[in-house]
């Protein structure tokens, strides 16, 4: 099977620079419904046969756009959802985004997971949703030639990716970066899942890989 990881297209929260992590509140530009357009052509010929969207706004316009063309239905489920930021959730100032920035660098940096901002995730919240919810699509059509599309956010691929991947590197994060309406694909080995493209570019599984990918499954029985 293959999982394709979207990127939503720009959205109003974007421009105004605001933190919004919550809801419905704002949706895609003018702009962003054009890169969602540009999206559902370039994947018009990958054999897409299911979409899950994060529960935000942008995400679910993304989705919608994606779905017409591509003559598949949506679900809405809240693994893919963008991690919440508490207090600071509706703010744009400059002190919010300060704090925004110190969670994230206390993730990604200094690996202290249990941090969070007041009325927000820790990196274990979100890990304790996003991971289940693509550890059941492995689970549900591992073996099958079927490929889904996942529609969610740049922060929970930034620190999810990583957790999934049995050949994440973080130099291809920082070659390729993850733009609006970008796409990532993992095909899965033996039930683990490794990247396969990212933005385009080609990566090979090293064969070494995926003997030691099926040995440890083997022990594991």
């Amino acid at each position: 099977m293959r999982i394709y990881f979207a990127r939503h297209g720009e959205s109003q929260a974007n421009l105004l620079h605001e933190i919004s992590n919550r809801g419905l509140r704002h949706g895609l530009t003018r702009k962003g419904r054009e890169q969602a357009h540009l999206l559902g052509e370039s994947l018009s010929n990958h054999g897409i046969m299911y979409i899950y969207s994060s529960p935000i706004l942008r995400a679910i316009e993304t989705s919608i756009i994606l779905a017409n063309q591509l003559n598949v239905d949506y679900e809405i489920v809240d693994g893919l959802r963008e991690y919440d930021c508490g207090l600071v959730e509706g703010h744009a100032d400059e002190d919010s985004w300060q704090q925004w920035h110190m969670l994230f660098d206390s993730w990604t940096v200094k690996k202290q997971w249990q941090q969070c901002i007041e009325g927000g995730e820790t990196f274990f919240d979100i890990r304790n949703r996003f991971v289940p919810f693509v550890d059941s699509l492995i689970n549900k059509f591992d073996g099958t030639e079927t490929k889904v599309l996942c529609v969610a956010h740049g922060g929970i691929y930034r620190l999810m990716l990583p957790l999934i991947f049995k050949n994440y590197d973080e130099k291809i994060l920082e070659q390729q970066g993850i733009e609006y309406t970008s796409y990532i694909i993992s095909e899965v080995y033996s039930g683990d899942l490794f990247c396969v493209e990212w933005n385009g570019k080609t990566f090979n599984i090293p064969q070494s890989d995926l003997q030691a990918t099926s040995q440890a499954n083997k022990a594991c029985t």
